[in-house]
């Protein structure tokens, strides 16, 4: 904490004055043990000078941090050893990424910008603040948003918060990994139900399936799928030619406006080729959806039981 204000002072003199609007974390409540998309808004450069590059430093907890690329920026990132060892979906995880770097780019003061990143936080308890202290560097100067609340205290009476999360219960804790999960909501997009089948035998394949919801007002599609499970991820169907059922790749998936979507045995699904291991019933894995309109949907998917038709009943987080 010492540190952390003694940093603070140092940068502020070297920008004396700023806009009172400060850098902070879109959503600012997650559930533990959950992936969390972190989308960092800078709403101003440093006061009269434009911002080059945001640093955002990762706390203790929060792994398996994917940065977002963004035009016109150079990412980069700094890793290091965790002070623990994590299991993330089975894999011990004593490493990763420590901090993440957007330079190069140009953020004038009259303007707003966003930097997004995700990651798994892993078991805190509810009430839990995670912060991650974020630094401007600008073309005269820094803002370092690196004070730290103490319990009880107002953050908006610091001059320089840093960014923070809240870990709340019941939004994504207490997981039935017998069932399936309700997945994730990004605007009107929602994916949920997802789940797959025990490998049966050391078989290098396997599949997923899930329901997708489009309550806006604009068709969408889902473009691509991706997860850390497997080599590769790819959309088929099932088709019936000459009285024999046959797989098809699937370039792209319509889901329109108003209406749901469901990936299910013997139709629609998601092909996991080159598993880095075979899938066990009652564990998880991670699997990401991008979206031509909603962009990147980042859900769990439940493992049941070889040869199910079904996960059972749905599961869902608040």
């Amino acid at each position: 904490m010492k540190a952390y204000a003694f940093m603070a002072a140092a940068l502020c003199a070297a920008v004396p004055t700023l806009a009172n609007a400060h850098a902070s974390l879109e959503t600012g409540k997650a559930g533990a043990n959950a992936m969390y998309k972190a989308v960092l808004r800078v709403p101003h450069g440093c006061d009269g000078a434009a911002t080059r590059t945001v640093r955002v430093s990762i706390p203790e907890g929060v792994i398996a941090v994917k940065p977002m690329p963004k035009a016109g920026w150079q990412l980069t990132t700094v890793k290091g050893d965790y002070a623990k060892t994590y299991n993330y979906y089975g894999t011990p995880t004593s490493s990763g990424v420590k901090e993440v770097v957007w330079s190069g780019g140009n953020l004038p003061d009259e303007f707003y910008d966003e930097f997004v990143f995700r990651g798994r936080i892993t078991d805190f308890p509810a009430g839990h603040v995670l912060a991650f202290p974020a630094v401007q560097e600008c073309d005269t100067g820094k803002v370092a948003w690196i004070e730290v609340p103490a319990a009880g205290q107002d953050p908006h009476s610091l001059a320089h918060p840093a960014p923070t999360v809240t870990i709340v219960a019941d939004a994504g804790s207490g997981h039935d990994h017998g069932t399936a999960h309700a997945g994730h909501v990004q605007g009107p997009i929602g994916v949920g139900h997802a789940w797959a089948r025990a490998s049966a035998g050391p078989v290098k394949t396997g599949a997923a399936y899930l329901t997708v919801t489009n309550t806006g007002t604009h068709p969408d599609r889902l473009l691509a799928v991706s997860s850390s499970a497997a080599k590769r991820v790819e959309m088929h169907t099932n088709l019936t030619e000459a009285g024999v059922m046959k797989m098809r790749p699937l370039e792209a998936l319509d889901v329109p406006a108003g209406e749901s979507v469901t990936l299910a045995p013997g139709g629609h699904h998601i092909m996991l080729m080159g598993l880095n291991k075979p899938l066990v019933e009652g564990e998880s894995f991670p699997l990401t959806l991008t979206f031509e309109r909603a962009g990147a949907v980042d859900v769990e998917v439940s493992i049941g039981a070889a040869g199910a038709m079904d996960a059972g009943k749905e599961h869902k987080h608040n």
